[in-house]
């Protein structure tokens, strides 16, 4: 496997990026414009009612945002216009054909101009309506490979998918793909057009019911949740991106497509400077509520391995595998990009890490008065969170005073019902106890076998950094990550 040179791979590149206003497009669209300027074109696909609100979007969501403060240090005031000759933005959907875009003159424009194909648009919500997350993680993906085949000099499309589509499997998860129709539990009768079919009827079923938007929304919730679990998946979001990756299988044709597998991505490790954040990942959850003193306990296994990896390294193993396999046809490979075989993290380091950062520069709270942490309570099993909600339960309906107020605090405001409150803590839990109790490691030979080429034939050595190995994780939480959330996610 031969690289080259990042440099010359890139220039006069037109690359598409769908979910362009997404936290790891915006670092690869950042990473792309520092390192070669000579890019010709990034077509940043964002979904909005039109061009005015799509201008909107990237002014405010994406280049306004501090990650380009290098950027903007570099050009000064030719800034802007070095961004309107770089950036082209496009309001579209990738749910509909021809990636929603209503403009056929560009529409035949882009074909025959783009270059890379790089997938990112997506839900991750785990909790998503059933009717969004099919219509984006699994539909949407058949959009852009229609939408990809009919690119006149395409080299490589990427679609960027997530190592959980393993489900709650243990050991050690290769990385293979999914043939259409396969299911993680051997059920029969998995169909990507029945699962659509399915949607539409419940949806028709609920309104000919003269169901409220509320009530629609939960049924969709709930409805997701069953169909993913009955073929073998804890929740909808990698229920809908395995199907997802199921249609890059099996519709590509001749297109040289590739899958990116990340694990729990975390903040930037040193591009464009480390510690850069956006939005409340999933273990930054825990940070923040831990900081402010809401959240006294955890449900887990502390001895479990936690697969993290920074977003920057995230982005170098994207350009490197569409390097690699630009105009190699018909080719289709797998990336996991983690951390867990090379450089593994427990989740009781990381409990000890926001222990000691904690108690020693504290979260200031509305009041001007530091939050005192202290040690968590974990509890090891789901029969031991039962007994403990059971406990609290009771206890608030006494109307007693709790030294441990985790759930009064964290849940004040959401549901006015005590009944309601305990229902949505449980809801939550149901669908992420499958993370909470992980037992597997990701395999990541492939990705091994990049990183072996980018030492041995990339010309520009120190560009694609995306060993996690190089990592010290007490370092990096220490110093880089829990400072960037405190400083970017906090509120």
């Amino acid at each position: 496997m031969e690289l080259g040179s990042v440099l010359q791979f890139l220039d006069n590149k037109s690359i598409l990026v769908t979910g362009g206003t997404g936290f790891l497009a915006k670092i690869f669209v950042e990473k792309i414009l520092r390192v070669q300027p000579n890019v010709k074109k990034l077509y940043l696909l964002v979904r909005a009612a039109d061009h005015k609100s799509a201008i909107h979007r990237l002014h405010n969501e994406i280049i306004g945002k501090d990650l380009f403060r290098n950027l903007k240090e570099k050009y000064g005031k030719n800034f802007t216009s070095f961004i309107s000759e770089k950036i082209s933005v496009i309001p579209g959907d990738i749910s509909r054909r021809d990636l929603g875009v209503e403009d056929s003159v560009l529409i035949q424009h882009i074909l025959k101009d783009v270059d890379v194909l790089l997938n990112l648009a997506a839900t991750t919500n785990f909790d998503e309506r059933y009717d969004v997350a099919l219509g984006l993680n699994t539909m949407g993906v058949k959009y852009v490979v229609d939408f990809a085949k009919q690119c006149v000099k395409l080299q490589v499309l990427v679609h960027v998918s997530t190592a959980y589509v393993s489900g709650e499997r243990s050991g050690l998860i290769l990385e293979n793909g999914y043939r259409m129709g396969e299911t993680l539990n051997g059920e029969t009768g998995l169909d990507i057009n029945m699962e659509r079919k399915v949607v539409d009827d419940k949806l028709n079923d609920l309104r000919s019911q003269g169901a409220s938007d509320k009530d629609i929304t939960l049924a969709m919730k709930d409805l997701g949740i069953k169909r993913a679990r009955l073929y073998g998946w804890p929740n909808t979001y990698v229920f809908t991106k395995a199907m997802g990756e199921m249609v890059v299988g099996e519709l590509k044709g001749i297109v040289p497509a590739l899958i990116i597998r990340p694990t729990i991505i975390t903040s930037t490790y040193k591009e464009p400077f480390p510690g850069w954040a956006e939005g409340i990942r999933t273990i930054d959850s825990l940070a923040v509520g831990y900081a402010k003193g809401k959240l006294t306990f955890f449900l887990g296994n502390l001895d479990s391995v936690v697969d993290v990896i920074p977003a920057d390294m995230v982005v170098n193993a994207m350009i490197a595998a569409m390097m690699a396999h630009a105009s190699h046809r018909p080719l289709e490979s797998i990336y996991q990009v983690g951390s867990s075989v090379q450089n593994p993290i427990k989740y009781s380091h990381l409990q000890d890490y926001g222990f000691r950062y904690f108690s020693n520069k504290p979260w200031i709270n509305k009041d001007g008065k530091p939050v005192i942490v202290g040690k968590v309570t974990v509890l090891n099993s789901m029969d031991s969170f039962h007994r403990y909600m059971a406990f609290r339960y009771l206890f608030l309906l006494k109307g007693l005073e709790l030294t441990n107020a985790a759930f009064c605090h964290f849940f004040q405001g959401v549901y006015s019902n005590l009944n309601r409150k305990i229902n949505f803590v449980m809801r939550l839990v149901d669908i992420y106890r499958p993370y909470l109790f992980f037992n597997a490691v990701f395999d990541d030979l492939n990705t091994e076998k990049l990183r072996m080429a980018a030492r041995t034939s990339l010309v520009e050595k120190d560009m694609l950094y995306f060993d996690p190995k190089c990592i010290d994780w007490e370092d990096y939480f220490m110093n880089i990550h829990i400072p960037g959330i405190v400083k970017y996610i906090f509120k």
